[in-house]
């Protein structure tokens, strides 16, 4: 496995492998890596011949009382697990070989970056996340390029931007990645001390309180989202959002006869984690 740290050696490399009729699978991280960000590396692994994992903190989604400086850091343990998973180059530049002196281009998706974790968070959030995806995808140009559903917003703001700019990149979906308790894994799942990382499974068992009530055949979300809230309740968590959104344009609904995002956010001890399960409408 190569390291390499700028945008003209990533681009030296991959002309190579073109010129070899190589396909290339791009994994985009922020690092400290789990099996969630190992699942992506076998996928694109199993599906590429070439593999490009980023190692990229980026500090242009995280406002300014986020936790950018704490997030968790794990350089040599991360390689040592990308390179264990078969990644042929891990890409871990500095924030100025990304966003150079005199940096000013924005890509902002509207709509979709409105609710939830956008409007959690901040338009910066979103912002942040399409345009450091598009950087990578012009600096890679991958092929295929690998998401975790667990940020299901974010998988669905990579899709809208790929679709919008004809960028020639196909968007890989890959399931959540758990716990043997439920709990999504997360990076941020570090920040929880063992009574905070116990209170977390409440956050799968609201959700798979509401998935079960749904598959009896209840159909309307106020009464989905009260059992799931209820869990919540019962476990100590208020959460910052707890929403059903149609599942392709976020937008809201009163009841999940077509397939809608049941969505999660909550602060939890010291992490802010988020979750989220697919509900499979009825047509």
């Amino acid at each position: 496995m190569r390291i390499l740290r700028t945008v003209a050696e990533v681009r030296t490399a991959i002309a190579v492998a073109k010129q070899e009729n190589k396909t290339v699978g791009l994994v985009p991280t922020m690092g400290a890596f789990h099996e969630g960000h190992l699942t992506l590396m076998r996928a694109a692994r199993a599906d590429t011949d070439l593999v490009v994992v980023s190692l990229f903190v980026n500090p242009t989604q995280f406002g300014a009382n986020e936790d950018l400086s704490k997030y968790p850091r794990d350089g040599a343990s991360d390689a040592s697990q990308a390179e264990r998973e078969g990644v042929d180059i891990l890409f871990a530049p500095t924030p100025d070989e990304i966003y150079p002196d005199g940096f000013a281009t924005s890509i902002h998706v509207a709509g979709l970056t409105d609710v939830l974790d956008g409007a959690a968070r901040g338009p910066h959030h979103f912002d942040g996340v399409a345009t450091v995806v598009t950087k990578l995808f012009t600096i890679v140009t991958p092929d295929v390029a690998y998401f975790g559903e667990k940020d299901a917003q974010q998988l669905l703001v990579v899709r809208c931007v790929t679709r919008d700019l004809n960028l020639p990149v196909r968007i890989e979906g890959v399931p959540i990645v758990r716990e043997p308790d439920g709990l999504a894994m997360s990076s941020r799942n570090v920040y929880l001390d063992a009574d905070a990382r116990q209170q977390a499974t409440a956050l799968n068992r609201a959700l798979d309180t509401a998935q079960a009530l749904h598959d009896s055949g209840e159909r309307d979300a106020t009464r989905l989202i009260d059992a799931a809230a209820t869990v919540l309740r019962e476990a100590g968590i208020t959460p910052e959002y707890l929403e059903l959104r149609d599942a392709e344009t976020l937008a809201s609904v009163t009841d999940t006869t077509h397939d809608t995002l049941l969505a999660v956010a909550a602060r939890v001890g010291a992490a802010r984690l988020i979750d989220n399960h697919f509900l499979k409408g009825d047509s």
